[in-house]
């Protein structure tokens, strides 16, 4: 008997499927980006509605789901969503929530026991809520057999002991979701540039966090680029200029989103962002001075 699994796509000898927490309407387009210009879109309004964008309520669709990475040695997890049953009032779509994410894991043939390696792009609340559970009233790592990459300048940045004056939610997010993970001694720390095995290098994207970083999957001809939040929405391939309002540095994150532009370009590379809507990849394309958006849909796996 076959299961259908989730979206999955190939880089090479390794498999990349999405993991699910959340998909639907989300943030006005003025609400997300600084220097948002109606007129843009409406350009584009063809084909950004009804997967990146929704007319009807004025809103971009958002997906906030993980990267499974499945390499012939190892089952990486890249970015860990919102989680469930953590507080967080000053971001509700985070506050609280109950989603199936792990049986959707689980749907793609994987236990959290499975789970190699587990790469945290930077440290917001939408990218290391599953990095933890609640067992028994206290918060433990989620995947007991894995290590979990932090970027050494992203978490020497929101840890509270160095950093006194961060607002209240960044010290709960490292509290609940990174402290757990550090006091389990599973933690794996590096320094913006490393690699994870032969075929998966990191590298650093500041700008939207101080110490983001991306990963690169190596396929032989193709290559598979994880980019975190160095943006949100494909319309910012057009308009690589607009940061979004979440941008700590938002020149830097300019700089950055050109820098992965311009690699997805020349190297044809598959990009894999965190939050865009179907088919929530694709490839980048010269168009005139600057890019275009070529999604690319998944191959929908079967396993028996």
């Amino acid at each position: 008997m076959t299961q259908t699994m989730p979206a999955t796509w190939r880089i090479g000898e390794a498999t990349v499927t999405r993991i699910e927490e959340l998909l639907g309407p989300a943030f006005r387009p003025q609400e997300l980006l600084a220097d948002f210009d109606p007129a843009v879109l409406e350009e584009h309004l063809e084909w950004m509605a009804p997967n990146y964008y929704a007319p009807a309520t004025d809103q971009f669709i958002m997906s906030v789901h993980s990267w499974l990475i499945r390499t012939p040695h190892h089952n990486i997890l890249v970015d860990t969503c919102g989680g469930n049953a953590k507080q967080r009032p000053g971001s509700p779509h985070f506050h609280q929530l109950e989603t199936p994410y792990l049986d959707r894991l689980r749907a793609a043939g994987v236990e959290p026991e499975d789970i190699d390696y587990v790469m945290c792009t930077h440290l917001h609340v939408d990218h290391v809520g599953w990095n933890t559970r609640l067992l028994n009233g206290r918060w433990v790592p989620t995947f007991p057999n894995a290590k979990y990459v932090f970027s050494r300048e992203e978490l020497d940045f929101w840890n509270p002991a160095n950093n006194p004056h961060l607002p209240e939610e960044p010290r709960d997010v490292f509290a609940d979701s990174v402290l757990p993970v550090i006091a389990a001694k599973q933690d794996q720390v590096v320094s913006m540039t490393d690699q994870l095995g032969d075929n998966l290098l990191i590298e650093p994207a500041p700008g939207h966090s101080p110490g983001q970083v991306l990963l690169r999957l190596l396929g032989g001809s193709d290559e598979g680029l994880f980019i975190g939040d160095v943006m949100h929405n494909p319309i910012q391939i057009y308009q690589p200029g607009w940061s979004s309002r979440f941008c700590m540095d938002p020149e830097q994150a300019v700089q950055s989103r050109l820098r992965v532009l311009g690699h997805c370009d020349e190297h044809n590379s598959l990009m894999f962002p965190a939050h865009f809507g179907v088919p929530h990849a694709g490839r980048v394309r010269s168009h005139g001075s600057g890019f275009a958006f070529a999604p690319e849909e998944a191959r929908q796996a079967v396993h028996l």
